[in-house]
């Protein structure tokens, strides 16, 4: 079924520290009344330009001009410079979500560019290499660092050739409303350029996350809660990427309510266990932070709660596997059931909790007994 190539998207947390130094700290300190949680109670934002791109699948474009590579990202306001002779080879490779869109550029020459975000979002540039240095209004953009700007200001970048850059470019009050409800910060207070220091470890999670919506092997058109469970990640994860400090002793509870708290979130999980349950969904549904729910599971369980969420839903799928009578059910039935629509992805996370894949359990579970006996 077409459904089951929609992609879901999780990211295993890896920490929920504040971790922002103080520019950056209002600047992730957003609101989400989650327009990236399916729920009957919410709706979504659409009154940004960024939420009226139809497409929602990967493009990408390649340019032989600096020109047409700046015209090739769409909403920016922005000119390019080329500085270096050669041919210029240029690549751009990105998804427009309902409030994100999410791009890899990459340029084989030295360019001066002049831009502007759209005035209802902001821009997180992260680069993807070690090897070269990039500029923001003169301000280096190092391997551990990432460059921020709120749109409606123009800046200057400067890219050495061969460069390398994510981008994610988020409308404002989904920005804010993600830091208020899931991350419970404020960023009213960036309004400026900035190059912020960010946690190595976090940097691979959340490139491989992009490399992983943006690989156009899965073009297929995202499904509304693919999209909404991508866009939450994403959130979810710049956050991440500021450090790892630990949670204020004020907002440590108390080791019942760390116990009560792990467990009611695997009871929402399983009450809802045909959809993927975003980390901020859970936080919404139990009242707590990002950071308060980390530390809880670090406490209770010492795993990070995306990665408990995905290993609950695993069980019941492999449970229901081994419970399935011959011919019943199908291994694409039984994780579309569980809320795995991306079988590829289903099949790669059974086989590295378990040791083998949702096909071998069916095939084991309905082996003849003197066949299983000859192994």
């Amino acid at each position: 079924m077409n459904s089951a190539r929609a992609l879901e998207w999780e990211v295993a947390e890896g920490s929920f520290g504040m971790g922002l130094a103080s520019m950056c700290a209002c600047l992730f300190n957003v609101t989400c009344r989650c327009m990236f949680i399916i729920d009957a109670h919410m709706t979504t934002d659409l009154s940004s330009p960024l939420s009226r791109v139809p497409v929602c699948r990967v493009e990408t474009s390649v340019a032989h001009d600096a020109d047409e590579q700046a015209r090739n990202l769409r909403g920016w306001t922005q000119t390019y410079d080329q500085l270096t002779a050669g041919r210029f080879v240029g690549k751009l490779t990105g998804l427009h979500l309902d409030a994100m869109h999410v791009f890899c550029e990459t340029t084989n020459q030295t360019l001066r560019q002049t831009c502007e975000v759209p005035a209802d979002a902001y821009w997180f540039g992260i680069p993807t290499d070690d090897a070269n240095t990039g500029r923001i209004d003169s301000h280096a953009i190092g391997n551990d660092a990432l460059a921020f700007q709120r749109g409606g200001v123009e800046f200057e970048l400067l890219t050495p050739g061969g460069y390398a850059i994510f981008g994610v470019v988020v409308c404002r009050d989904v920005l804010h409303r993600h830091a208020a409800a899931v991350e419970h910060a404020d960023m009213d207070q960036a309004t400026h350029t900035g190059v912020v220091p960010i946690d190595a470890k976090n940097k691979a999670q959340f490139c491989e996350l992009l490399r992983s919506a943006l690989d156009d092997t899965a073009s297929a058109a995202l499904s509304t809660r693919a999209r909404c469970n991508l866009q939450a990640s994403v959130l979810s994860s710049l956050f991440d990427l500021c450090g790892t400090p630990s949670v204020e002793p004020a907002a440590i509870p108390a080791r019942p309510r760390r116990q009560w708290i792990v467990s009611a979130a695997r009871d929402y999980v399983l009450a809802n266990r045909e959809r993927p349950i975003s980390v901020p969904e859970l936080c919404e549904h139990l009242h707590v932070s990002r950071r308060t729910l980390q530390y809880c599971f670090q406490d209770v369980l010492g795993l990070a709660p995306a990665s408990y969420l995905r290993a609950i839903r695993l069980n019941g799928a492999r449970r229901d596997l081994c419970d399935a009578a011959p011919g019943e059910r199908t291994v694409q039935d039984v994780a579309a059931a569980w809320g795995f629509w991306h079988l590829s992805q289903f099949a790669t996370d059974y086989r590295k909790l378990f040791g083998l894949l949702p096909s071998e359990t069916l095939k084991t579970v309905h082996a003849p007994a003197n066949a299983l006996l000859t192994h």
